[in-house]
């Protein structure tokens, strides 16, 4: 995990953010905030956040899922991106971490786009097929546990829209997934999440270099 595009020296990386990066103060704060927490490497980059903000705004959404939320820098990238009508489902197990967004949220004015549901994903999105939710989201982003990432998959395949988009965080996992002799079992866990998405029909798909490998499916 990490919180730049693996790959790049960092002076080929700072020209990047120089000449790219256009992150809204309240961004920013959070970012340095969330950089004094022990855990600070589960927040995504900034150029990660705008090229997803890019995403939704190209897609028209208006209603998204995100699966993991920690101190809430995706779901206010989201948001600032979505209509002023566009709503959110955020899935998070953490009072602790969603405490931080929530206050930022509201910083941000932005705090009513956002349904944070406290509780495991899979209950949520379970929860969320059971009340006649299939097919009515244009974006989810999928940035939990890995042991997991398969099923918050097929929930937010159901879920997604047909032309809707499902973009997965770390699937490049620090270039461990691409060492056969890692064999730990969130890699492991990670390499066959990429290898089904790799074979799977259903998606037009693209795994994307940034950050920490960001695969990004479209539903056909």
């Amino acid at each position: 995990m990490g919180k730049q595009t693996i790959g790049l020296e960092q002076h080929l990386y700072d020209y990047l953010l120089a000449v790219s990066l256009r992150e809204p103060d309240i961004l920013t704060q959070l970012r340095h905030e969330t950089a004094q927490l022990p855990m600070d490497q589960m927040q995504i980059s900034p150029e990660q956040g705008q090229f997803m903000a890019l995403l939704v705004k190209l897609l028209g959404a208006k209603k998204t899922l995100e699966v993991g939320v920690f101190t809430g820098y995706s779901s206010l990238v989201t948001a600032l991106a979505l209509p002023a009508d566009g709503k959110i489902i955020a899935c998070d197990v953490s009072e602790e971490f969603t405490s931080i967004a929530r206050r930022y949220w509201e910083k941000a004015g932005i705090a009513d786009k956002i349904d944070l549901r406290i509780a495991p994903a899979l209950e949520t999105l379970d929860n969320l097929l059971a009340t006649g939710e299939t097919e009515s989201f244009d974006f989810a982003f999928i940035d939990a546990d890995k042991g997991n990432y398969e099923n918050y998959y097929e929930r937010s395949l159901q879920l997604i829209r047909p032309g809707g988009l499902i973009a997965v965080d770390n699937v490049l996992w620090s270039g461990k997934v691409a060492d056969s002799e890692v064999q730990d079992n969130q890699t492991k866990k990670i390499r066959a999440f990429n290898q089904k998405l790799h074979q799977d029909s259903r998606v037009t798909l693209s795994v994307v270099p940034i950050a920490d490998g960001l695969t990004l499916a479209r539903k056909n």
